[in-house]
């Protein structure tokens, strides 16, 4: 049977919008795709349902998402209806494919793992401002690793959450958390199977304290056990935050029914 689900790899500056998800009121991805494929459709509205939620100003450069085609409508060649959507949106969202799943795949609860990176520049740089954040101090990177390595060890990560949040629980599974230095930049990348809302920009705020010296790696630890967002440091700016990879078990998503 002929596949109507459809999965949208995508990139976008996350600048120019309120976040991923529809808000009432304000440009955001979600409603810019939405609004985009019924359009060249000639359709009502088709639902499209993203990997997760990234906030206002939130950038993505690897981005999943899934729709269903409603019956009697069709795309026609995948490769040119790409070209076709991506001529009609602007610079801020590209689509790199869209390709047919199995019916039951999906973009958000079929996900594997995800990646999240935060980039801070300690040199002042006008052509990265909008995309950086900007530290006038070199903060200690092997301290920051050394609190970052605690993150693995352990589970519950409400003192990295917004308080008031719609989730079942705290519980995320680190697989990665590191900072590395690439010039004048300092990149912390972060691998986990789901991430709470602010968890990355606030983990990152946490962090920078360790760096400056005005937190030790010991206190960073009794932050995360204290389980008190308010024990956290600050949420960083969400200019210089990227949702940078997301897996899935793509043989089994991709064997259509």
């Amino acid at each position: 049977m002929e596949s109507r689900r459809y999965f949208m790899h995508l990139a976008y500056n996350g600048a120019p919008f309120f976040g991923w998800q529809i808000q009432p009121n304000h440009p955001s991805v979600q409603e810019t795709l939405e609004r985009g494929l019924s359009l060249l459709l000639h359709c009502d509205r088709i639902p499209i349902t993203g990997c997760g939620r990234t906030d206002t100003g939130v950038h993505s450069s690897c981005y999943y998402a899934h729709f269903d085609l409603p019956e009697g409508v069709s795309i026609g060649d995948c490769d040119q209806f790409t070209d076709k959507f991506n001529n009609f949106l602007s610079s801020d969202i590209v689509i790199f494919r869209i390709f047919p799943v199995n019916g039951r795949a999906h973009a958000r609860f079929d996900a594997i793992e995800r990646t999240y990176q935060y980039f801070i520049t300690i040199r002042k740089d006008p052509f990265l401002a909008p995309l950086r954040y900007f530290s006038y101090r070199k903060p200690d990177v092997a301290k920051m690793n050394e609190a970052a390595a605690l993150l693995l060890r352990h589970e519950d990560f409400t003192s990295f959450s917004k308080v008031h949040t719609q989730v079942n629980n705290f519980i995320c599974h680190v697989t990665k958390a590191e900072w590395t230095e690439r010039g004048h930049e300092l990149v912390f990348t972060i691998t986990a199977n789901r991430f709470l809302r602010n968890m990355v920009r606030a983990v990152v705020g946490t962090l920078l304290e360790v760096g400056l010296g005005k937190m030790s790696v010991e206190e960073f630890g009794q932050v995360i056990a204290q389980r008190d967002r308010c024990a956290a440091g600050i949420s960083m700016p969400a200019q210089a935050l990227f949702l940078t990879d997301v897996r899935y078990p793509w043989a089994e998503m991709l064997a259509i029914e």
